[in-house]
């Protein structure tokens, strides 16, 4: 009905949407239900209708000077406590085996008060709203934009598999965003089943005609503190809340881009590619120094771990020749370009929203933090920052970026020279480098001798030289002791065994118990362990 109607992406994709959240409207029903601060969920009826009774006995007691009823509604009260209690901890334990982890994890939060840290955000209103939602639109270009169709146009084309991979998704999963969450989540699964054939039109049609419906393409920014007391508006992160429907669709994109690329594709950025993560990146870094330092006595590595100020939102219209360089088909990279032009975009902070900013300029602003195609466009974008010479190495991991030279005879002039190749580099891919978070770690086993290193100078700036650097989630120090990183995980994991004996004393089930255990604690003690526990 819908797609007989019109043949503009963006009027197809606007009333399939407007039906949808009339579905939602009709079809789920809302119930409003006041919750107290120092409400426990265990408390019921039986618990209140206990409470109840002691107050009454106990006002009759003062009045008669008689408190045996008192005591006797009390021991009831205790009693009700204990029995709500177990008919909570029998719920979670059926939650827990019907897989329903989300109301598993609420339940488990409350009782073991386990809450994340405040915001700490400044004062929220519109003001603060509308300067942030300026702020973050600070890269917007005024230069014209350029020409998407000088991509490469070999490949297959796309849109078959597209169309395929969202068929067989059969149920599409849900997240924060738009009118359609409660719909494809909450829904009937008999009509969240009947959505994915209109959703798979909307795809097929935004893929043959490169255009992403607008609706698709509006963002709520999120500010989140990067540090306990933010002074600066610098000091947030902005993290947009985009349509559900959308994540859907950049998952397929993605999942695409990914089986695309080439497999000699820079070997050295471990960020979305198969069997690669953390661990591998750190582990090369490790191998690498390790392996130079037991070449020679003298031998010791430089270690600079770059940082880029708003990596994600200073992609320019080059990154469409890259793509293109990679072998990806012109109507992809046509489809991205639309993907990233055009997008509108509103802060909120709190309860306070800005207005609505529309930027209009091709690439300008790059992609949204929070989009599930961001963090692989970024890597794909500076796929070609790669080393120049054989005694310098760059490991990356998406943005997270490190300039390693190998230093032979206290020559560091290939090291130097590689650190300006990169400054160079991100001027004309106009990238920004943070020279303030930007640090320098120096592995140097030797002891006899003293040398006398050579400053990093980046934008006119001297680095700064730290003894111990957090890369990735492990603390590396420059003797490549592990203390500071185990100690650190054990702090961390002892704050938490305190949330498993509130849990005990609840008496939940074991599996639960375990479960709890493993996703909190030992899930920190075992992250990258492969790198740091031969020591």
């Amino acid at each position: 009905m819908f797609r007989r109607s019109t043949d503009h992406a963006s009027e197809f994709t606007e009333a399939v949407i407007g039906f949808i959240g009339k579905l939602v409207d009709d079809t789920i029903p809302r119930i409003t239900t006041k919750k107290f601060s120092n409400q426990k969920p265990w408390v019921d009826r039986t618990i209140r209708e206990a409470l109840n009774s002691r107050t009454a006995a106990y006002n009759a007691g003062i009045i008669s000077g008689n408190m045996d009823e008192y005591k006797s509604a009390a021991y009831g009260v205790r009693r009700a406590v204990r029995e709500g209690k177990r008919r909570y901890g029998k719920k979670l334990e059926t939650q827990f085996q019907q897989s329903g982890s989300r109301s598993l994890w609420q339940g488990l939060q409350t009782i073991t008060d386990y809450r994340s840290p405040p915001s700490g955000l400044m004062s929220a209103d519109e003001s603060l709203a509308n300067e942030l939602n300026t702020f973050f639109a600070r890269f917007e270009a005024t230069s014209s934009s350029a020409n998407a169709n000088s991509a490469n146009a070999n490949g297959a084309s796309a849109n078959s598999t597209y169309t395929s991979s969202a068929s067989a998704n059969g149920t599409i999963g849900a997240a924060n965003g738009d009118g359609t969450t409660r719909y494809l989540r909450e829904g009937p699964q008999s009509l969240r089943r009947s959505a994915s054939p209109v959703l798979t039109d909307i795809f097929s049609l935004s893929l043959t005609l490169g255009i992403v419906p607008s609706s698709f393409k509006r963002s709520t920014i999120v500010p989140v503190p990067k540090k306990p007391r933010p002074s600066d508006l610098n000091d947030y992160r902005p993290v947009a809340l985009t349509s559900v429907v959308m994540k859907c669709f950049e998952n397929l994109v993605r999942d695409f881009i990914t089986s695309s690329l080439p497999a000699s594709m820079d070997p050295l950025q471990f960020a979305y590619r198969h069997n690669r993560s953390t661990d591998d990146a750190i582990a090369h870094l490790l191998h690498t120094t390790l392996t130079h330092l037991d070449k020679g006595r003298g031998n010791y590595v430089k270690m600079l771990f770059v940082d880029y100020s708003s990596a994600f939102n200073t992609i320019i219209p080059s990154l469409l020749t890259k793509l293109g360089d990679l072998g990806l088909h012109t109507s992809l990279c046509d489809w991205i370009s639309n993907f990233l032009k055009d997008r509108t975009q509103s802060v909120r902070v709190g309860n306070c929203a800005s207005s609505t900013l529309t930027l209009t300029l091709t690439l300008s602003t790059g992609a949204p933090q929070g989009c599930v195609l961001s963090p692989l466009l970024h890597s794909l974008y500076t796929y070609d920052c790669t080393a120049t010479s054989s005694s310098t190495i760059i490991v990356k991991f998406a943005d997270d970026t490190v300039v390693m030279g190998l230093i032979l005879d206290n020559d560091e002039r290939a090291y130097l020279e590689e650190i300006k190749h990169l400054e160079n580099w991100c001027q004309k891919n106009n990238l920004l480098l943070n020279v303030s978070k930007t640090k320098e770690l120096i592995v140097d086993c030797s002891k006899k001798q003293e040398r006398h290193y050579q400053p990093v100078r980046i934008s006119g700036t001297t680095g700064e030289r730290v003894d111990s650097f957090r890369y990735l989630g492990v603390h590396i120090s420059q003797d490549l002791s592990w203390s500071h990183h185990t100690n650190s995980l054990a702090k961390k994991a002892r704050q938490r065994l305190y949330h498993l004996r509130r849990l005990r004393d609840f008496r939940l089930p074991s599996k639960v118990l375990r479960n709890f255990y493993t996703c909190t604690i030992e899930s920190i003690l075992t992250g990258n362990i492969t790198v740091w526990f031969w020591e």
